[in-house]
Parts: structure tokens; sequence; C-alpha cells
């Protein structure tokens, strides 16, 4: 990729929140007649975790796990697959892996075919899939029905990669592959970020094709207006010229993961919002500015440099309209978006939404940095089961809460407690005499009003999955974070110095009720290479559930499915070598949370990150996203000459995926380039996806 594109390794969080010592402490004094073990990081405290699985808890020194609510079906009934470098999708004996739609596929009936040598102009690109596939929904045809035959496909487009989105148009050695950057080009960009929405269909034999020019088919763009509800709506700091009420954006942007509502909508997250916007001239920039990551060129898009909305100098509030969630409804193309405010401005990577046993409904959501944070929002009103036009605002009030993990009895075991901190103006001492104007204020600079309050500072918190065999249940992927225990201090819930790989976290809510304020919390897993750091007491060998058969780094998509199967997607390094020798191209493996057991599932091609799950409600189709294949990085098979410029020349040299999935050209070039795209997983029995 552009290597300034995309920017996960940021960190804004300069506040100082409670080191490991400090959590002991505080339990401590909750409780003197706790266990004090050790007080200083991993050692001998991390033998317990070490040797097996925790259970949720740690308020007192007995904790059992209840057993299983009804009778299971197999969860792993699959034979894992091995790791790969390959250019290809593998998926287990017995199963099928299919090209559903790639990016630039027409998706209306006036769509122009993808030319494959990135010259679409922007018009074209907005009639067309977006790239960079990420978060995705499936909500079956008609509305209100469990159709496992028809649906509409709603798929989120984080990002573009410049070096394949653009044709280069000068000769090379006469200037930048890029050059003439211009507004056209900026328009483009925008066109190629968003959201698509297509009808799907399965054929007579099992297989599935979206239906080109069908009227549910959508493409929502960075140039779609989309409104702004709840407390911010018409607030000062979201107004601008073109935008005097603060009422209306133009478009959405790294909208990385998402969340699906029992109502019938479709969530989409900006993430990364910040690296589209820079500066033109010189600029101080303002505390929230820093703390949101904004910087003089941004990522390198170069977007500010062509068009004044992204320029802070020229647009100083035009930030303030992204990092939100926006809800879409798919079943009327003629809706207008809406970006929810209340759930809180920050980097959303997904939204997981859960319905308690009265109705409340809760949105959980991680901020994907390092050093951030997890937070969750209560709804001021219940679902509505029986009137589903009621439930359309519901995401408008309500309390946003932050977390915070504390140590249980014993410190080192990796499991302890927890509270959810309300971030509402006037409490926890967010008020005006402590900078925060109003709730607005509050929701504007969530992260700071967090950092106020004392939240726990994590391993990068990306997706957020509930277990709906278990009310109350709910599991994160902190996906790594090099700079724990240099920056940031070790602590109970982020246990290793110099994460590498990442760890998945989970919580039980107090009285299985998702409203509640406390939790107790445990330590699913922690990844790492077993292979490479045989000694399993060393944490870099991860947790015992990960074997030389399944290792891996970096979790990242998290997704239940209906069975209670939890499947784990990875964007990490897939150098193949050092700490991740042995782990090949990122990946998907299933877990069974009952028994920690986990397999590896599909193996991605080149390059990519495996994201964005969806099921039909029968449990029989999986689609399952692969972006950025051909990203170069550090990969084992890169060609010799891999600079952007030569990548932009020859966009074959690395990879062609997907047209090497099957029958691929006998001339590369004949490839065109490497697209995103949907992969239509399935079973030749026709049965259940991983039982």
């Amino acid at each position: 990729m552009a290597q300034s594109i995309r920017d996960d390794d940021g960190v804004s969080n300069t506040s100082r929140n409670v080191s490991l010592t400090e959590l002991v402490d505080q339990a401590i004094a909750q409780n003197p007649q706790r266990r004090l073990l050790l007080k200083s990081g991993l050692g001998a405290a991390m033998l317990p975790f070490l040797g097996g699985l925790a259970a949720c808890g740690g308020g007192s020194d007995t904790v059992t796990t209840p057993p299983p609510a009804t009778p299971r079906e197999a969860v792993l009934g699959f034979n894992p697959v091995a790791a790969s470098s390959g250019d290809v999708v593998i998926v287990p004996e017995g199963y099928t892996a299919e090209i559903l739609n790639s990016w630039g596929d027409p998706l209306f009936a006036d769509s122009p075919d993808f030319a494959g040598d990135a010259s679409e102009t922007w018009r074209e690109a907005e009639l067309q899939v977006g790239d960079n596939h990420d978060g995705m929904s499936f909500f079956p045809l008609p509305f209100g029905t469990e159709s496992n035959d028809r649906g509409l496909l709603v798929l989120n487009h984080e990002y573009i990669n410049p070096e394949y989105y653009y044709k280069p148009e000068l000769e090379a050695g006469t200037g930048e592959w890029y050059e003439p950057f211009t507004f056209e080009k900026v328009r483009k960009g925008l066109a190629g970020h968003g959201l698509s929405v297509m009808e799907v269909q399965r054929n007579a034999d099992g297989s599935w094709r979206y239906v080109k020019g069908s009227p549910y088919n959508r493409r929502v763009t960075g140039y779609t207006p989309i409104e702004l509800t709840g407390p911010v709506r018409g607030n000062a700091a979201v107004r601008t010229a073109a935008d005097p009420t603060g009422t209306e954006v133009l478009g959405t942007l790294n909208n990385c993961a998402n969340g699906q509502t029992p109502w019938g909508t479709y969530l989409t997250c900006e993430e990364n919002s910040n690296g589209y916007f820079g500066w033109n001239g010189s600029r101080t920039r303002t505390a929230a500015e820093a703390r949101y990551g904004y910087s003089q060129n941004g990522f390198g898009y170069m977007w500010h440099t062509q068009d004044p909305r992204f320029d802070l100098n020229a647009n100083p509030n035009e930030p303030n309209r992204f990092h939100w969630v926006v809800e879409v409804d798919p079943y009327n193309p003629q809706s207008k978006p809406k970006k929810r405010t209340a759930l809180g401005r920050f980097k959303h990577e997904n939204i997981e939404i859960v319905i308690g046993a009265d109705n409340t409904v809760v949105a959980y959501s991680g901020d994907d940095e390092r050093g951030d944070y997890i937070y969750k929002f209560v709804c001021a009103n219940p679902f509505n089961p029986t009137n589903m036009a009621a439930n359309r605002d519901l995401l408008d009030s309500g309390t946003l809460y932050v977390a915070r993990f504390d140590a249980g009895a014993v410190a080192g075991d990796n499991r302890g407690i927890g509270e959810w901190i309300a971030l509402v103006h006037g409490q926890n001492g967010l008020t005006v005499e402590n900078g925060f104007a109003d709730q607005a204020d509050v929701l504007i600079r969530t992260r700071m009003a967090a950092d106020f309050v004392g939240a726990t500072r994590m391993d990068r918190p990306e997706w957020i999955a509930a277990n709906p065999t278990r009310l109350g249940d709910v599991y994160i992927a902190l996906t790594n974070n090099s700079q724990r225990g240099t920056t940031f201090a070790v602590d109970e819930a982020n246990p290793r110095a110099s994460n590498a790989w990442g760890h998945i976290l989970r919580w039980t809510e107090t009285g299985a009720d998702p409203k509640a304020t406390t939790f107790t919390w445990d330590m699913f897993l922690l990844a790492g290479n077993p292979v490479a750091f045989p000694d399993r007491t060393d944490p870099r060998s991860g947790s015992l559930n990960i074997t030389p058969e399944n290792m891996f780094n970096s979790p990242d998509g998290l997704y239940f499915d209906q069975s209670g199967r939890l499947w784990i997607q990875t964007d990490g390094s897939f150098a193949n070598t050092n700490n991740f020798a042995g782990m090949g191209n990122n990946q998907m493996l299933a877990a069974d949370v009952e028994t920690g057991e986990v397999r590896r599932f599909l193996v991605g091609p080149s390059g990519c990150e495996i994201t964005g799950l969806a099921f039909t409600p029968d449990r029989r189709t999986m689609f399952v996203n692969v972006q950025h294949p051909g990203e170069v990085g550090s990969h084992p098979n890169r060609p010799a000459q891999s600079g952007d410029d030569q990548i932009a020349r020859n966009p074959t040299a690395f990879s062609i995926w997907p047209a090497s999935q099957t029958n691929p050209p006998a001339n590369r070039a004949d490839a065109g380039r490497p697209r995103s795209a949907t992969v239509v997983v399935r079973r030749l029995d026709g049965g259940v996806i991983g039982g």
C-alpha cells in the first residue's frame, strides 16, 4: 500500500491513567481481606493464566462458569486448514469459496464495467462497488422475514490504496506516479469510500450472485448528504460556511466495521477520519485536534491541497463532523443516512447492539487506537418489538459510558472487576469548571472526557461481539500494542509488554443485565507464537489454547453466529518470520468459547486483511470480505521493486487476487490489479457453516 495512507500506529492519548500497582492497591483498599500476590507485571503472576483458561470473574476468590443453557450443536465440526502465504483463499475440505463482488463491479443498470486499469472517472466510480471492503451485514428480503435465498448485503468501504486506485498519468522518470494530483482525484477517492447496498440471490446450484440494477442497490460515498442527529445537532462546533445550521454533513469516511439493529437498519462506523484532513500554511493544533490525531499532512491523501473542505485552516469545524456512527436504512434507497451523535465521537471500530431482557437497547463500541477506550451506550427508551418504526430514533438519546478495568482478588491472574463510568455533563467532574461546556461538548470531545474520568487505556480496542447464548457476556479484540510497557504501563487487562500479537478479553455484565454499571472480566485468549517461544510460561508464546496449528496475530474482527460460535478475523503481520514465523497470511478462525478450543477456518490471499462477516439466517451461507489484497508490506513473496511507484506502474507484480482464485489468466497483466472482494463460503453438502 501507500505506506503513509493507513495509520494504525498513531498514539494521541497522553493522559495519565492508573498503573497495575495502583489498580491492585485500589482493590485492596476496597476489600482488605483479598489475597495480595504480585504487584509488578507478569512474572509468576502470569502462570495461573498460562496454565489454563480463566473463568469470568474476579470479585471473589471462587469463580465458577455456569453450564450452557441449551444443548449445543457441533461447534468446530471442520478440519482446520494450514497457514499459507499464497495468493488464494483457502477453506476447509468440504467447503467452497466463490467471489460474489469486487471493487469496481457495476452496481446500477447504467454502471460501467470495471476498466481494469483504474481509468474510471469519479462519476463512474460512484456507480460501482467501492474499494477496500470491511464490515458487512445481511438483511433478508422481504423485510421481516428470515429468507435464506434473497437479501440485501450492505458492506463498508474503509479506504483506498492510491497506488492501485489511480492510473499513473506521467511516464516513469518524468514525475511521481500520482501527479498531477487534482480535485478530480479527490472526488474519485471520495467515491471509493462509504458503503454499498446490493441485492443478492441464491442460485439453484447453491451459489450466489448480486443483482445488478436492483432498485435496492445504493452507494453512500464521501459526498452523500447525511443528517446530524442527537445532542450535537446544530452545535456551533459543527457549523461550517457550507452548513451554517450544523445539521447536514457531506459524506462518511473511513467506514471500518459495522452493526445491525433489530429494527432493520445498518450501522456504519467512522474510524480513522482524521487521516483525510491536513492544512495548508502554518497552524498550531488545538488540544482536541492533537487528541484526535490531526496533523498537517494527515495520512498522505493530499485532499486538503485540492479541496478546502479538508483544510483545517479553511474549515476548522469540518473534522468535528466525522468520527461518528452512521445509521442507514438499506430497505429504503431514498432514505437519508443519519450520524447518531449521542454515541460519541471517536475512532469507532464496530458497534454491537444487545437487547436486554427488559428490552433495554445497549450499544458497545471500541476506539481503535493504542491506549484508547471501550464504550457502551444505554438507550433512554426500550426496544419495541411490535412497532419497528417506533425504534428508528432510539440511538439519539441515552447515556454514554466508558470502561475501567480493575484488578480482582488476585493480582496477576488476568481477571478482575470493572465499572462503566458515565460521560454525562455535570457528572464525574465533567463540568463547566473543568472545561466541558455542555453535553454536546462532552460528545464532540469524547476522548478527552474519557481521559478526565480515568478510563483504562487498552491495546487498540477493535471489534466487540456479544455471545447470543449468554446474555451479558461480551468479547473484545485487543489487536496489539508494541508500546505497552513503555508509553503505556502494563496492567491486568493488558498484561503483556510489547504486545505484538494481541489478545481477546471478555466481560460479564453484573446480573447478566447489559445496562449494568459494573462487570467482571477475564482473558479468553492471549495470541502468541509457541513455535518461536516454546516455553509456555513465556507470555510471548500465548495462552495454552494457542498452538502451532492455530497460532495467529492481531485479532481484529469478532463475530458470534447464533450457535455461539466465535469467529476471529486477523489484520496483522503476514511477514511469516521472527515473531510471526509460521503464521502466514491473515486468516479467520473459529472458537468454542465453552472449551477455549480454536481452529483455523480460512486463510486469505497475499497482503490482505480478513474482515467483515455475515450469514444467512440458516447459517448455511457465509459472506466474508477480503480487504486490500496486494498490500506489499513485509510479505515474503513481495517483488524486489515494491515501492509505490513500481506497484502503481506494474499493479500485478505482487498479487492478482481475486483473478488468482480460479482460472487465473495466462498473462498476469490481464488481471488488471488486485481487488477487494466479498467471498461466499458454503458447505458442499449444504450444512451449517462451521458445524
